[in-house]
């Protein structure tokens, strides 16, 4: 299976504001018919005052108007669901919008309320309360605890937010807060979602104690040291259990899960048979373009996913990190690698996730002006951090300039470089050559494959700086390059290759598929 990651804000506008919406979506559909994907994540839709781009939910059971409403969502599954492709819903359970009416509910009743328990609230340290309750950080930058104004106008407690402080942590041990989301897993399957992605899934559960973290921790990171009590607690399966059990009424339904959780052993607990039935193991995402880092990511995911019987998830880039084609080294240089690991990942067994525009080659985009700037991390750090906006500019689909057929407006919610003509989807789709030709064959080829699930690939023998394996259900022969050096290609027919052959041989940055 291949999911196509659609980042709504930034896949096509059908309203001409600017921003990327649900019928634009729709319009578009016909793009990932013939990409031959097997289905859409389609990251947060729902009604959000957008501090984090929906990533901060103030009514988990609505649309939020700027995407369209329910009734565009229902459409945009049935269009999917017509051309035989499933809808996954991003969920955010750790955390709501200060909007949310329980937030403002919290801070109207103030300390010791029922209302309160539905967050994390802690009365501050030091004779005034003064000082935070913890020293945890903000994954975005700061104290990860914001003190609040009492009813009667006091200073007073602090509530605990691992993210913005526009996004107060929900207290999972609270009945209320389970409940809640029952209910919104049941709307959204209802309306005829095939699951969910789900936000965090490793840090929805808190320590009963909070208790300063030592020194030493990375502490604002979301990847787990086991120092760090802010992350894979116990608690969290617990969770992951009780949303198994709704999302099972539903025959088909699924649940992929972010978890970033190094030790294989961990994460492998989160994809039990009662647990997530998917979950995102981030070390090919990581890994830098060489053959024995690469080698060590694909095992370590398979080693997983071997502990829980379980399918491996594969994925180079999404919303959060630097696109692969600048990862890897930007220009053409980048572009050939990204390319060559397409082929590596599509090669694996498991399901593997597209993130929109890297079909199309599309780079990060660091020059954004800083005063177009969106993401929190910029503001939250003092502007030492750019964040993540330069792997959300919009996508191109034609043209020569900006807005390249996003919109029909002067301009895009984040600004679109100049010198993307050439990779807009109309130029490449006639180009037999270009990457989106690339991802089409590819995908196509990997459909044609008996199978794709078992855990496991057999490495074979090859040069320094190189990869050789293949899969154990079916599949062809992997090859990949990282040396410097061309080396000479197997014997077997090549059935698709990364980039030109030099004869009979594979220059560097490539990969070929053989028979």
């Amino acid at each position: 299976m291949v999911l196509y990651q659609i980042y709504p804000r930034s896949f096509a506008d059908a309203d001409g504001d600017g921003t990327g919406d649900l019928q634009g979506v729709i319009d578009r559909a016909g793009h990932l018919e013939r990409l031959g994907v097997d289905g859409v994540w389609l990251s947060p839709i729902m009604r959000s005052p957008g501090v984090d781009h929906g990533y901060d939910v103030s009514d988990p059971r609505d649309v939020d108007p700027l995407f369209g409403d329910v009734g565009t969502l229902r459409r945009l599954v049935e269009r999917l669901h017509a051309s035989g492709m499933v809808l996954i819903m991003d969920l955010v359970p750790n955390h709501t919008s200060i909007e949310h009416a329980w937030f403002a509910a919290a801070l109207a009743a103030g300390p010791g309320s029922p209302e309160r328990a539905r967050y994390i609230f802690r009365d501050g340290r030091g004779a005034d309360g003064s000082a935070p309750p913890t020293n945890w950080p903000s994954v975005f930058g700061g104290p990860a605890w914001t003190r609040v104004t009492e009813p009667d106008g006091s200073a007073g407690q602090w509530y605990l937010h691992l993210f913005a402080p526009e996004q107060p942590d929900l207290n999972w041990s609270n009945g209320e807060v389970a409940d809640d989301l029952e209910r919104t897993l049941r709307f959204w399957l209802d309306l005829g979602v095939d699951g969910f992605r789900i936000d965090v899934a490793h840090g929805l559960a808190k320590p009963e104690t909070l208790e300063d973290l030592p020194e030493g921790v990375e502490i604002a990171q979301l990847v787990v040291d086991e120092r760090d009590a802010r992350w894979d607690r116990p608690g969290v399966h617990d969770v992951h259990r009780r949303i198994r059990r709704v999302v099972d009424e539903y025959p088909g339904a699924a649940t992929f899960g972010e978890v970033w959780v190094g030790p294989v052993e961990r994460f492998a607990r989160y994809v039990r048979p009662d647990e997530l039935h998917f979950a995102f193991h981030f070390a090919l995402t990581g890994a830098p373009f060489e053959a024995a880092a690469i080698r060590d990511a694909v095992e370590s995911t398979l080693e997983a996913s071997r502990i829980a019987d379980s399918t491996p998830t594969w994925a180079l880039s999404n919303h959060d990190v630097v696109r692969e084609v600048t990862r890897y080294g930007n220009g053409a240089i980048g572009t050939a690698r990204a390319r060559a690991m397409l082929l590596v990942e599509l090669a694996l067994p498991g399901i593997a996730f597209v993130y929109n525009g890297a079909e199309l080659g599309l780079p990060s985009d660091f020059r954004v002006p800083r005063d177009r700037l969106t993401d929190p991390t910029w503001e939250r750090t003092g502007h030492a951090e750019l964040g993540r906006d330069h792997c959300r500019v919009p996508l191109p689909w034609a043209g020569s300039a900006p807005p390249y057929g996003f919109t029909t407006a002067e301009d895009t919610w984040l600004p679109q470089p100049r010198g993307w003509g050439r990779l807009t989807a109309r130029e490449q789709s006639v180009d037999p050559d270009s990457t989106l030709s690339l991802y089409r064959e590819a995908i196509r080829i990997r459909h044609s494959w008996p199978g794709t699930t078992v855990p496991a690939v057999t490495w074979l023998d090859t040069f320094d700086g190189c990869l050789l394996f293949c899969r154990e259900d079916g599949g062809v022969l992997c090859m990949i390059n990282t040396s410097r050096h061309a080396v000479p290609v197997p014997d077997g027919d090549v059935v698709l290759a990364s980039g030109p052959l030099d004869g009979t041989r594979l220059p560097p940055d490539t990969a070929v598929w053989l028979q």
